[in-house]
């Protein structure tokens, strides 16, 4: 490894100026620090990356795992859970609910569950952080709790959209108030009744906390998807003793289901996972082994792309945990081709979007469309993605509902502004390697949300 592939200006009293741990000035009763981050980082063009990744527990499975298992019978034990401020702020929020949670090492935790109607009322409002998978979901499970609950979130969070869980819950029989359709919430639990509903966006957090709601009502709740999305939360209730039926776009559970306590694994985090394998699929010469990863069907549609694009991918099943496969990826280099995706493909791509568009700038091109979505993610990723990709010296071009990328430049260098976006740092920092001159990510302690050690990471591989 090339000595100074990129440096860590660490807000630190040493360097001058001090940043506060992210998450000092909010709602201390639910949101707990991950890491102290670097606020920017340089990096310097790579020759190639290689070598082996475990990546960090998937982010996604963790939130499920941690709501169930409070939501359950007993102590259940999770193993490898995300080590991210997104999933730390599931279980302070939890906490706040009165489940007792114990962390016993790094990445394992033990949860005693509260049982069926058991949750304790908050004495504060609960704060998901920057983690719009915390709010959706628990408001799901709040809805049924017999009592009100405050839910709000950081700046970012605040202007998310949350009209498309208030109207479910609403017919469902609780009573939200909100600022405009985004937080904070207040949820007026009540006696849920099930509800036959059918999403207007594709989103697994919709369905999810509609699920999460519906297991807790009398009758049957059905939802019909816009479009298939991850079925992380179908898996984690059969791992926790509960039955949800799935017929083509219909997912249905029957309320009023107890839950079993369970010892449970998280395989490694995917969408962490694409990063590497498109750095590697971008730089000429580069090779990398990602293990232990999860490989649920629902959340490897980036490696067709990148089959598509001219890389050479590798899959192995290895086993599985709670349902969910796992094994290892394998990606090499390969002359890069354009690739275009539409609306048909965007759902089971949305988070690894911006690392895709990193790879267009290594070569070849990359055409998106149907992604609006994108707009109300932790930033405008379309317009902060497009920004960023400029300020390094990419040929971007903004669209409502998407974007196109083409490599038809070496990247100058520059300074990129992740916008306090994790996806955005990372897919920046992957960028910068192709890049002729040194760049610097700016906002780069974001991706302490879900990847804490991404740049220490990236360190070990750069060649």
């Amino acid at each position: 490894m090339r000595k100074g592939a990129f440096n860590h200006e660490y807000g630190s009293r040493r360097a001058g100026v001090h940043f506060p741990h992210p998450g000092a000035a909010r709602t201390r009763k639910c949101y707990i620090p991950c890491v102290s981050a670097a606020a920017r980082v340089t990096i310097q063009p790579a020759r190639r990356i290689a070598g082996r990744v475990i990546p960090p527990g998937d982010k996604s499975i963790s939130h499920r795992y941690a709501m169930l298992a409070a939501l359950a019978g007993g102590r259940s034990l999770i193993e490898g859970y995300a080590p991210g401020a997104d999933c730390r702020a599931t279980l302070a929020c939890l906490r706040g609910l009165g489940v007792a949670i114990r962390e016993e090492t790094a990445g394992v935790v033990e949860i005693v569950g509260r049982g069926p109607g058991a949750l304790s009322p908050a004495g504060d409002a609960l704060d998901a952080g920057n983690s719009g998978t915390t709010l959706r979901l628990l408001s799901g499970i709040v809805a049924a709790q017999p009592f009100e609950t405050r839910l709000t979130g950081d700046e970012s969070l605040r202007r998310r959209p949350m009209a498309r869980i208030i109207e479910p819950l609403t017919l469902m029989g609780a009573r939200i108030d909100s600022q405009d359709g985004r937080p904070p919430l207040t949820i007026a639990g009540a006696e849920l009744h099930g509800i036959d509903y059918a999403t207007s966006v594709p989103s697994a957090q919709v369905k999810s906390a509609i699920l999460l709601a519906g297991l807790h009502a009398s009758g049957t709740t059905r939802v019909t998807e816009a479009a298939p999305t991850r079925n992380h939360t179908e898996l984690a209730f059969a791992a926790f003793g509960a039955r949800v039926i799935a017929q083509g776009s219909v997912i249905s559970v029957a309320g009023r289901q107890p839950l079993r306590a369970a010892d449970v694994r998280v395989p490694g985090d995917a969408s962490s996972a694409a990063f590497w394998a498109i750095a590697a699929a971008g730089l000429p010469g580069s090779a990398v082994e990602i293990a232990e990863v999860g490989l649920n069907p629902t959340r490897t549609a980036f490696l067709d792309v990148l089959r598509l694009a001219g890389a050479h991918v590798e899959v192995t099943v290895s086993g599985e945990a709670g349902g969910e496969p796992l094994g290892t990826i394998r990606v090499r280099h390969g002359d890069l081709r354009p690739i275009v995706l539409g609306h048909d493909e965007v759902p089971g791509l949305i988070d690894e979007l911006p690392a895709l568009a990193a790879l267009a700038t290594f070569g070849g091109e990359i055409d998106v469309s149907g992604a609006a979505e994108l707009r109300v993610k932790e930033s405008d990723r379309i317009a902060c993605l497009a920004a960023g990709l400029r300020a390094l010296g990419a040929n971007v071009e903004e669209r409502p509902d998407g974007f196109r990328v083409r490599g038809d430049r070496r990247l100058a260098g520059g300074t990129a502004d992740a916008a306090g976006d994790h996806r955005l740092a990372m897919a920046f920092a992957i960028a910068a390697l192709g890049a002729r001159g040194p760049s610097v990510v700016t906002g780069a302690q974001s991706v302490a949300v879900s990847y804490p050690g991404f740049f220490d990471v990236l360190s070990t591989l750069v060649q």
